[in-house]
């Protein structure tokens, strides 16, 4: 195979998202300020800027307006203010509203936005690119490269061209290596990178198992009677049973349009529960398809969210580089937000690089960061929500008024900090000691297949390359997850990608992996209960193509 290209940078950003967007913004900026020269480099796997960004979104402009005070005269896209939040607890048949009074702080939006952060991750990327950040999409980190004594030296992008056997085609083309003083790993939840650097450098030591949510989101067309620009709607309890953490958001953007979503938490026991069912089954609720009656819907995508807030943060520093944003972990789930949290994560990394290479250094760990983050708003803003999640894991009721207690009581210190016993693959029963669930057929209106919203993401990977979703033992879906737990790959996957097929009298089971329409959500690397599937960067540009999630 040809020899791979080499170019060196100051600093190389993996993930055009919020986080590593800012850094790259940061680190120019500060370059400008103090009249020097800095390269600054930013990967993207997504066909452009935006394509596997996916998010709620109500967006806290704090952290944005930092980063860049005149972000209304330039034209920030964000252009729905929040103007009414709404709480609802759901049953089978009704809908109870919780009044205004009693909402923690945590669920109160004024001040915020109604955003789709694709949008504003593409509007960021301009920006970035007037202050001289190069970027590159299409392009997957698919390695890292270390130097001789250990430190992360850089990157490199996956080779294009591979058939499905492993080896060249007519059209292969190797990747290029990208080295850098400092590399940023910003890929968002599950990085796969995160992932190995994670336990290279045994930086999860000492800390909680990092949980995990699956979210999916549909954005829809409603009527205007039935529009409300700004309003911010959750709801908690059905169709979830109530020892299962999820819920629902649903907020209306500008232009008739509206965000609809669900997170389960992936810590769920059931190995017949499906996110993307209870999903559909939430929309037919009569509080719910009220609004989506008449309207269409227009996108559909999914993605893992990293839930374990400030307990489940990992190191953020070894030699050569640091995670930021989603890689790291800093979403705050009792805010439902992340991409303030990302920005500002990305904000104190720049900082600490800038001073790094200012001062001549290479390679080394920015311990600045960690000590500027423990000194920063996010700190605290994490440190008040850090009981949320284990509170609400322990069933609705007990962790509603749990978190009240903690939030409105305490305001968010109490004096004690609770654990996340396990990682979420721990969790199933098996299938002997769990109930299957029954879901409704799709009904065309609120609710739909599986297929028909893959369709909707607008996924395409080329078919003639090797499986993105490596299996580490291919005997193990079947003589363990299928027999033990009627292969729950079926049914957490959001997209159709595992299938269990058999001959035509029913014999010879066997896993199917049908990677082409895979939206890159993760949710199999995380809750896969034998941690046999791994996820690994398919061709750059592969993926789902959201035009405005």
């Amino acid at each position: 195979m040809a020899q791979r290209d080499v170019t060196e940078y100051d600093v190389v950003v993996v993930g055009a998202g919020p986080a590593g967007l800012a850094a790259a913004m940061r680190l120019k900026q500060l370059a400008a300020e103090a009249q020097r020269e800095l390269s600054v480099c930013v990967l993207e796997k997504g066909s452009e800027v935006g394509a596997h960004i996916l998010s709620g979104a109500v967006m806290d402009p704090r952290a944005l307006a930092e980063l860049v005070p005149d972000w209304q005269q330039k034209d920030a896209p964000l252009n729905a203010p929040v103007s009414e939040d709404r709480f609802l607890f759901l049953t089978a048949g009704g809908a109870f509203k919780v009044p205004d009074f009693m909402l923690p702080a945590c669920f109160r939006n004024h001040g915020n936005y109604v955003v789709s952060l694709g949008s504003v991750c593409r509007w960021l990327g301009r920006e970035a690119e007037a202050l001289g950040v190069e970027i590159f999409p299409g392009f997957a980190a698919a390695e890292v490269i270390y130097a001789d004594d250990g430190s992360v030296k850089g990157v490199a992008t996956g080779d294009m061209g591979i058939g499905r056997d492993g080896k060249p085609t007519g059209a292969y083309q190797p990747g290029m290596e990208l080295h850098a003083k400092y590399v940023f790993f910003a890929e968002g939840c599950r990085g796969h990178l995160g992932k190995r650097l994670q336990e290279r450098y045994r930086l999860r030591e000492g800390v909680d198992p990092q949980v995990y949510g699956i979210g999916l989101k549909e954005l829809w067309e409603i009527r205007p009677e039935r529009h409300r620009q700004g309003l911010v709607m959750h709801t908690a309890g059905w169709p979830l049973e109530n020892d299962t953490y999820g819920g629902s958001f649903f907020y209306h953007m500008e232009d008739n349009l509206a965000a609809v979503g669900f997170v389960v938490g992936l810590g769920y026991r059931n190995p017949y529960l499906s996110p993307y069912e209870e999903f559909q089954r939430y929309k037919t609720h009569p509080a719910i398809r009220a609004f989506l009656e008449g309207g269409k819907r227009l996108a559909y995508g999914a993605r893992a969210i990293s839930a374990g807030g400030l307990q489940s943060l990992p190191k953020l520093v070894f030699p050569g580089g640091c995670l930021i944003g989603d890689d790291a972990g800093f979403l705050n789930a009792s805010r439902i937000k992340g991409s303030h949290a990302a920005i500002k994560s990305g904000m104190l990394a720049a900082q600490a690089a800038f001073d790094a290479i200012a001062a001549g250094r290479a390679g080394d760990e920015l311990s600045a960061y960690p000590e500027a983050f423990r000194a920063s708003w996010l700190h605290d803003e994490l440190h008040r929500a850090r009981n949320f999640k284990p509170w609400m894991s322990k069933g609705l009721y007990a962790g509603t008024v749990m978190v009240g207690i903690d939030q409105i009581l305490f305001g968010g210190r109490a004096p004690w900090t609770l654990h996340h016993g396990h990682a979420d693959h721990e969790t199933l029963l098996e299938k002997s000691a769990a109930r299957p669930i029954d879901y409704p057929k799709p009904d065309g209106v609120a609710s739909f297949d599986r297929l028909s919203s893959v369709f909707l993401s607008n996924t395409n990977h080329n078919e003639d390359q090797p499986c993105h979703l490596t299996l580490k033992d291919p005997a193990v879906p079947v003589r363990v997850n299928l027999a033990r737990y009627d292969a729950p790959e079926q049914r957490y996957c959001p997209a159709g990608v595992y299938e269990i097929v058999r001959d035509a009298d029913g014999s010879s089971p066997r896993l199917q992996i049908n990677a082409q329409n895979c939206v890159h959500c993760k949710t199999c690397d995380i809750k896969d209960p034998t941690q046999n599937i791994v996820w690994v960067a398919p061709e750059g540009g592969g993926g789902p193509n959201y035009p405005n999630m």
